[in-house]
């Protein structure tokens, strides 16, 4: 992101993201890469959507026994806070934080997805 500091612009870091690497289902994984460049936004976007969706529940429905086998490691970043909620909410039902990522994805609402711009925006000092 950009910051205007003093009528400058100031190519900053933001510190709301953190980076995080799990494994997720490829073809979950491939499948929100066409939704995303089909809508301008990226995956992780759409991934924080769906998370904010379960989170609000407070519920999952999730059966260990049905883990899509085709897993690969998958490094992207999202909100600090939401990520923390995420992994409290998988320890709380006995899960892993990719459990919870892979089963959010059938509540994406494309709509609330920031898009691709919002990573390059201008905040005021």
């Amino acid at each position: 992101m950009w910051k205007s500091i003093n009528g400058q612009l100031i190519h900053t870091t933001d510190i709301s993201r953190v980076k995080f690497r799990t494994n997720l289902s490829k073809s979950i994984i491939e499948h929100l890469k066409d939704i995303s460049n089909d809508n301008d936004t990226y995956v992780n976007y759409l991934i924080e959507t769906g998370l904010e969706e379960v989170l609000s529940h407070g519920i999952i429905n999730f059966s260990k026994e049905s883990r899509p086998k085709d897993r690969v490691q998958y490094k992207t970043t999202y909100d600090k806070e939401l990520l923390e909620e995420v992994k409290q909410f998988a320890k709380k039902h006995n899960l892993g934080a990719n459990d919870v990522i892979e089963y959010s994805v059938q509540f994406i609402d494309i709509e609330k997805s920031k898009k691709r711009d919002y990573q390059h925006r201008i905040e005021k000092e």
